[in-house]
């Protein structure tokens, strides 16, 4: 199946739409279901595993994905790695102008045993539903700082 995709125009430089947009720790600011989120680094130091807390349903669920890429302030992309349903998530930043930023997102899901049917039943439906809304409030929010995103 195809990627659930979504793009917004935001009024940020490039820069600053990537470092927040990419930062796990700010997941729970525009994304829907994000409880909290954070980077783990690899034995170098260097970010290598990206933790988030959702909730689901009336309870938690920890999700781990492996960083793919990492290319500021262009692309970053990550690939879960454990659960029934496994998510790659591509984030890509185009700047517009000196002062404007294009980012889209897509998301592919994987099914795992029972996280084919559920995949094929409600996370698909569901991501296509909040990803507009999620874009809509990472543009609010990115335009209503003054500074850098943070």
């Amino acid at each position: 199946m195809p990627p659930v995709t979504a793009s917004a125009e935001v009024g940020r430089p490039a820069a600053d739409v990537y470092a927040y947009v990419t930062d796990p720790a700010r997941f729970a600011e525009w994304q829907q279901g994000v409880v909290s989120g954070r980077m783990e680094p690899d034995e170098a130091g260097r970010p290598h595993r990206c933790v988030t807390v959702r909730k689901v349903g009336f309870t938690t669920r920890t999700t781990t994905a492996q960083l793919l890429m990492d290319d500021p302030p262009r692309a970053w992309s990550v690939q879960g790695v454990d659960g029934p349903v496994r998510t790659q998530v591509d984030v890509t930043v185009t700047p517009t102008t000196d002062v404007a930023s294009r980012v889209t997102i897509s998301v592919e899901f994987q099914g795992r045993g029972i996280g084919r049917l559920l995949v094929a039943l409600l996370i698909r439906r569901q991501a296509r539903r909040e990803m507009p809304t999620n874009m809509a409030t990472l543009k609010s929010r990115l335009e209503s700082t003054s500074g850098p995103a943070g």
